[in-house]
């Protein structure tokens, strides 16, 4: 077979394109097309090869048996080929273009509002496009070239790179809660007390984990305050309202100062750490290196 022209080498991106989403709408917003571009594009790319990639019907679209094959090898060439073109940023003096990320708020708070600044005045032919969001998304099938996740919720399909190191969670509450209720001695002491509960990003309530190892305990602990975000647990445990499960780095300030107070602290949990994930075939993308080194440079070197 002659080699192929360049517009053939792209009917074959759109095809590996449409096989991920097995959408032609999908596949052609994400490429910046139409869909009868699309459609143009296979039937000449099937003419060329002699053989029926899709089945198409007004509803839907998948591979056939041949077309699943063709698509699975050439998601390896094409990973392949922009792992080399991506190679060259670091010939370039400046990356360039469009980087999509989606982060939970507390990565927002302690890993991109610290160096963002730096990062927009040593790249700015960068365009970063942030959406803050604890949902647990499909940062592909949502148009995300990257997303940032505690270390154990990556999706086992993903590149994942860790940001910072262990984390740790503890068990905080104001001197006049404290004073008020007592102070907790062992994990079960918590029932008894007001606790302010986190809601996870699919709605479910964080049961508290406490302790490491052997002696690690998970309890589903009681409170009639539920919070969907960090700030919020750590306002309210300011306010007297109960004690909260946070991120040791997130109330610094508040325990140095004294607004807070740790307790429960031999029991203190060391979580994994927060990593920024991506689908390997998006692992060159412009700019995502220099974000990642960037962060790990901030963080990497500090203390858990």
């Amino acid at each position: 077979m002659p080699a192929f022209t360049r517009g053939e080498l792209a009917d074959l991106n759109v095809f590996v394109t449409i096989c991920r989403w097995q959408s032609f709408r999908e596949a052609a917003t994400e490429l910046g097309v139409t869909t009868s571009a699309l459609s143009h594009a296979m039937r000449n790319l099937e003419a060329r090869l002699g053989v029926k990639l899709l089945n198409r019907t007004s509803r839907s679209v998948s591979p056939t048996a041949a077309g699943s094959a063709l698509a699975k090898e050439l998601e390896q060439g094409l990973e392949q080929i922009a792992s080399a073109i991506g190679a060259l940023d670091r010939y370039r003096a400046s990356p360039a273009g469009r980087l999509r990320l989606n982060v939970p708020r507390d990565a927002a708070r302690l890993l991109l509002d610290p160096i963002l600044p730096r990062f927009v005045a040593s790249y700015p032919d960068i365009e970063l496009d942030v959406t803050v969001d604890d949902r647990m998304l499909d940062i592909v099938a949502e148009g995300f070239d990257a997303g940032m996740r505690y270390g154990d919720t990556v999706p086992g399909d993903m590149i994942a790179t860790p940001l910072t190191p262990a984390l740790k969670w503890i068990v905080v509450g104001s001197p006049a809660y404290i004073a008020r209720h007592g102070r907790p001695k062992v994990p079960q002491d918590l029932m008894s007390h007001n606790c302010i509960r986190m809601r996870l990003g699919d709605n479910t309530l964080y049961k508290w984990e406490l302790g490491n190892g052997s002696t690690a305990v998970e309890l589903d602990v009681p409170g009639a305050l539920s919070i969907n975000e960090s700030d919020g647990v750590i306002s309210a445990a300011l306010g007297g309202l109960g004690l909260g499960y946070v991120l040791e780095r997130n109330v610094a300030a508040e325990l140095a100062n004294g607004t807070l107070e740790a307790v429960l602290t031999e029991w203190a949990v060391d979580g994994p750490p927060l990593s920024m994930y991506y689908p390997s075939r998006r692992q060159t993308l412009p700019g995502l290196r220099h974000l990642i080194d960037m962060i790990r440079a901030e963080h990497m070197g500090r203390a858990a």
